[in-house]
């Protein structure tokens, strides 16, 4: 406890510091096998009134890496300024969108003591999503298949997003000891009711029919019909977003929720997750399955119960604050979260989730503190303090590039 506040009072008295210069120093670019070459990482397909960005790492379910990130801010920077190019396209190669951050090529350059270049990382990717966010020229992402964690980010801040009957979505950071950033605290925040809470919390997947249904996707399609969607956009000659929305929804199909939906719970989401902290909510929880013996709402307790107990109580809190910020600013305060994370100085949880979930795969994580109950508000704060000087927050274009609400 006393550790945490001398770690928070350090920070604070960094900020009456004056510096007369300051630079950051970067290592080399890490090498993430077995691709070395960051160009066949994120293809570029051209088309006659558009570009295309293909993420190409099948083999990982199209993880992102800080080379694939810095390529694809490049990418899109000249895209924008290119006046021949009306509107640009995103899509995976596989069976998924992407499936997040290479959690495990994180792991092994925290355990090299590569702390930089897992900053670097996240500075790349989350400026990238402040320009998805702020694009000038309509966007369309393409969700066919696993879209977890920063895939939302690098796809949900643009215009369209299509997603089809193979689309899985889902937020499961809490479960590897992080908590779900890249923009996600804006989007998940405003969800209808406290689904963004629930999903955030729980890691609780959606299909594609659900992602129309709450907000998150803005057309719909049969993967079997995807083939014809991409070759009427290759084909287009106008970036009028009207048109491009109104061929996106000629090929859609009107679809339901199915009765086991979650969003048919979103009641007792509502009910169980409005509260302010992650102890009354999984109080909640248990009354509620106790009392109807609602086989979800143990799934959820299990799946909640299984997180790192400090993510769980900083992600309610960052789902929270987003609810009442711009992109730029759940943004910088992500930032700071998640080099608090990788920092190690509060917990280690989140190399010990990555260990535990996707390198030894014990799914056995001996999560710091164990209990909910022994995390403490010290504890929590640290994540979301002000950085100070010796380590400078996030800068993001907002004067150039007018953040939105």
């Amino acid at each position: 406890m006393q550790r945490v506040k001398a770690l928070i009072k350090v920070r604070h008295s960094f900020q009456t510091l004056r510096f007369l210069s300051h630079q950051r120093c970067f290592s080399a670019q890490p090498n993430y096998a077995p691709y070395n070459d960051f160009q066949d990482q994120v293809l570029v397909e051209g088309r006659a009134k558009s570009r295309a960005a293909i993420l190409n790492r099948p083999f990982a379910l199209n993880s992102l890496t800080t080379s694939m990130a810095s390529r694809l801010k490049k990418l899109y920077e000249s895209w924008e300024e290119n006046p021949d190019i009306g509107f640009v396209i995103m899509k995976g190669n596989g069976r998924a969108f992407c499936s997040g951050v290479d959690a495990v090529a994180l792991y092994h350059l925290l355990n090299e003591g590569k702390v930089e270049d897992c900053k670097r990382f996240f500075e790349t990717l989350y400026k990238f999503v402040y320009l998805q966010g702020t694009y000038l020229k309509p966007h369309v992402a393409i969700l066919d298949g696993i879209t977890m964690g920063c895939g939302g980010g690098i796809s949900l801040p643009g215009m369209f997003h299509l997603v089809t009957d193979k689309s899985v979505f889902a937020h499961p950071e809490a479960q590897l000891g992080f908590h779900p950033d890249s923009g996600a605290s804006f989007y998940l925040s405003r969800l209808p009711g406290y689904l963004g809470e629930c999903l955030a919390l729980t890691g609780e997947k959606l299909n594609g029919v659900e992602m129309i249904a709450c907000g998150l996707a803005t057309h719909y399609c049969l993967n079997a019909r995807l083939s014809w969607v991409e070759e009427c956009l290759g084909n287009m000659m106008n970036d009028d977003p009207t048109v491009i929305e109104s061929s996106l929804a000629q090929y859609g199909d009107l679809v339901y929720p199915d009765r086991s939906s979650i969003l048919h719970r979103i009641e007792t989401i509502d009910k169980c997750f409005c509260h302010d902290t992650i102890e009354e909510i999984i109080d909640s929880l248990e009354n509620e399955a106790a009392g109807a013996y609602d086989d979800w709402c143990r799934t959820v307790l299990r799946k909640m119960k299984e997180a790192s107990p400090l993510s769980l109580k900083v992600t309610l809190r960052s789902i929270r604050e987003g609810r009442f910020q711009s992109l730029d600013q759940c943004l910088a305060r992500e930032y700071r979260m998640s080099l608090a994370a990788i920092s190690k100085q509060v917990s280690n949880d989140f190399s010990e989730g990555v260990r535990a979930r996707l390198v030894d795969k014990d799914f056995a994580p001996k999560w710091d503190p164990p209990r909910v109950e022994e995390v403490s508000k010290d504890m929590v704060e640290y994540y979301f303090t002000p950085l100070g000087e010796l380590e400078p927050e996030l800068l993001l274009p907002t004067a150039l590039r007018e953040p939105y609400i």
